[in-house]
């Protein structure tokens, strides 16, 4: 634990004699397992101490709090809700976040009441499963540390807080309240807590506390955009759009009646109900027993929802307070504006938007219901995403970091970090430099950028291990060699993907690893680091291996024939291709549009953009086809979809901001804006305005500033940084 902490890391007395497992592994590796204790599983855990605090304690300088928990926390002062988190990390590089608290204190008494939540599942959500529990927190004004965690704070196991069923990938307990049993007012200061125990406090905690890079949550109440009183205690409540977060009500009624809650992404296709048992695999169903007194509900974990339901005694239920808490990483709606003539586009870009919006929490997550994890390969999108819709990089530069510690497990990386859960996927870890790559052209930030250089020379040296000797890779069996995802939008790809790989080489995952190289020698040349450029040789045993003379394309495997759409998109994105072969992957791109998963379609059109194809990249974005974000409005979107439609796959989320490629693909190609110098020191203009394009407007924040442009029957109006140069082509 960082030596400058005061307080006392405090745990609940059942995890105090608990030895901590270590649960990282390789995937492939066999690992002990140890069957968790379920008493200890969804341990909700409510400490609080109360202090008093002087008038000048409040007008001398800004009060902080550094506070962390783990799995989770959230923190309230005199009754009010302030924070919550952190970013999940492991024990190693564990965050801690230190929050202004001056508006929420007062001169007198006050307490510090927090929520702690254990989960005990090994999965993408959580660092949890491990048997670290507990909490830290210093309340300081300037150097002087105020109040600390220590043995003189008092706790209680909520018991209010029942376990129900486990759902997702072993994501997330229903949830089932008993509000007979819970401590009410055990956040205001007058709660009497001389029944709570003494905590205990562990000197062998093994954390290594880091601030949180990151600001806390946004976290808000949003009003019901429609509610239906279908029959007496009867509700069927619509928020408008899918969110993420919690529902929550105000309700009165005999001790002991019980309310029941479902939520969904979707109504039933009769439309009269809503789908809780949800095609992602998740159930929300959660039962709240009332305590005969005025009772609100307030459930812990988050939810990816729009709809809900509530059945319940019709005299207990006040409408008027349905309301959701929603969460997600601090967005401003401004920093990212686009509004054109082209309303089919207008509406792509919003459900991208938002879909990038609701999933990115503390870390980006794939969605926010089944698994809720970040992933490697998804982030090359979301991050892509994220940087130019909210102006903010810090959350991809953390996760570009997040990902380069998880080298310690494996130099290759793991692909879904943070989280208890090991996996690993080969095209994903491939991915890692090109996202730093992309961080660096947006930020400028060169310390970084040498800071993660060693591990992307570790992450080659441990792919260089399945080089066959002629530089090409092939069974690469400590990782998934995944190509696309779903499986059945992998366009017939011709190479057996089994899990651990089979013999063979095969082009997917050879392309990534040369696009790879490439860029960590041009981040090698942006730091002025000699090497050897072995690029050239590869890349001309690549074509002699994978490249069809006679089609003009490549196949998909060494002795393979057929010529999938991701076996040819790669090697044009990375300039692998011949010359002679671009028309015919163009053509064939035209003509098979998007044989491919939602995933992948940004490597289609990044790779259409690379040959200057704007016209197809245009026409791919605003389909309406059956592979297409039209089809996904088609079919009701608010977020953009895990797959084209959702019955494409046998458990699609209709969350998941892998499906956001138009955001940077219409900003970046279309109507042309990039950073021709990293940091956006100098912008890059060459915009592709589609013919039928009336008008459209844009606003967009950039490290350097905002960006405003208007467009209006071939008139420009055009509002740059000052002092940034503009490269016009």
């Amino acid at each position: 634990m960082s030596k400058h902490w005061q307080a006392r890391w405090i745990t609940e007395n059942s995890f105090s004699s608990m030895e901590p497992l270590d649960l990282f592994h390789k995937e492939m590796d066999a690992a002990e397992s140890e069957t968790h204790r379920e008493d200890l599983q969804h341990h909700h855990w409510l400490v609080r101490t109360t202090f008093d605090l002087a008038s000048i304690d409040l007008e001398s300088v800004p009060l902080y709090m550094n506070i962390t928990a783990d799995d989770y926390y959230k923190l309230y002062l005199n009754g009010r809700f302030v924070a919550q988190g952190p970013a999940q990390n492991d024990a190693g590089h564990y965050y801690y976040n230190r929050i202004e608290v001056s508006p929420f204190l007062q001169a007198g008494k006050n307490v510090i009441a927090v929520h702690v939540y254990y989960q005990g599942l090994v999965n993408r959500a959580y660092n949890s499963g491990d048997y670290r529990q507990g909490l830290i927190a210093e309340l300081r004004a300037g150097d002087r540390v105020l109040v600390k965690t220590d043995e003189t704070w008092r706790a209680k196991r909520a018991e209010g807080f029942q376990k129900g069923d486990i759902f997702g990938y072993l994501t997330q307990f229903t949830e089932h309240i008993d509000a007979r049993k819970s401590e009410k007012g055990w956040k205001d200061h007058s709660f009497d807590d001389s029944a709570w125990l003494p905590v205990q406090t562990n000197n062998q905690a093994d954390y290594t506390l880091v601030e949180q890079p990151t600001p806390v949550l946004s976290v808000y109440e949003k009003q019901p955009h429609n509610v239906v009183r279908r029959a007496p205690g009867h509700y069927w409540i619509d928020f408008g759009e899918e969110i993420t977060g919690q529902f929550t009500m105000e309700a009165e009624g005999e001790a002991g009646a019980e309310i029941e809650i479902r939520c969904g992404e979707e109504l039933e296709e009769d439309g009269q109900a809503v789908r809780f048992n949800m095609r992602c695999n998740c159930t929300y169903q959660d039962r709240w027993k009332l305590s005969g007194n005025n009772d609100k509900l307030d459930l812990y974990d988050y939810k990816g929802f729009r709809y809900v339901e509530v059945f319940g005694p019709e005299q207990a239920i006040r409408p008027d307070s349905f309301q959701a808490i929603v969460r997600h990483y601090p967005f401003n709606e401004e920093s990212c504006r686009f509004q054109s003539s082209d309303d089919l586009m207008n509406r792509i870009f919003q459900i991208c938007k938002n879909g990038v919006k609701y999933g990115s929490q503390e870390n980006f997550v794939d969605c926010p219901t089944r698994e809720k994890g970040q992933y490697l390969g998804d982030n090359t999108v979301i991050g892509h995403a994220h940087m130019l819709l909210s102006g903010d990089l810090r959350l991809y530069k953390k996760a570009i970091e997040q990902f380069a510690l998880s080298s310690s497990t494996c130099p290759g990386l793991m692909s879904v970090v943070p989280g208890n859960f090991m996996q690993e996927i080969a095209d994903f870890s491939l991915q890692w430099p090109l996202q730093l790559l992309e961080y660096y052209k947006y930020s400028g930030d060169l310390t970084f950028l040498r800071d993660m250089y060693p591990y992307a020379k570790q992450l080659l040296r441990h792919f260089q291990a399945y080089d066959r000797g002629d530089g090409l890779l092939h069974e690469i069996t400590d990782k998934w060699n995944l190509v696309d995802w779903p499986k059945e939008l992998r366009d017939e790809y011709d190479f057996e993907l089994t899990k651990p790989i089979g013999p063979g080489c095969h082009n997917v995952v050879n392309a990534f690893y040369l696009g790879c190289i490439h860029a960590v020698n041009e981040i090698s040349d942006l730091l002025g680091i000699s090497y050897e450029d072995d690029l050239p040789r590869l890349k001309k045993r690549f074509i002699e291996v994978f490249y069809d003379p006679t089609s003009r394309l490549f196949t998909d495997a060494e002795g393979s024939r057929h010529h999938a759409l991701h076996a040819n998109v790669l090697p044009l994105l990375f300039d692998l291709a011949p010359e002679e072969s671009v028309p015919s992957i163009v053509d064939q791109i035209r003509e098979k549009r998007f044989s491919c998963g939602v995933y992948f379609s940004y490597f289609v059109l990044k790779a259409l953009a690379r040959v200057g194809e704007h016209s197809l990249i245009y026409k791919l974005m605003s389909s309406e086809e059956e592979h297409s974000w039209g089809n996904m409005l088609k079919e009701g979107a608010t977020t953009c979809f895990e797959a084209w439609g959702k019955d494409q796959k046998w458990n699609t989320s209709l969350c998941h901001p892998w499906a956001s490629a138009p955001v940077p693909l219409l900003i970046e190609e279309i109507i042309g804006l990039k950073p021709s110098k990293p940091g956006w020191k100098e912008i890059s203009f060459s915009p592709k305005i589609p013919a039928h394009w009336e008008h459209f407007t844009l606003q967009v924040r950039v490290p350097s500033g905002t960006i405003r442009l208007a467009y209006n029957h071939g008139q420009w109006v055009e509002d740059f940084p000052q002092q940034v140069r503009v490269i016009r082509h």
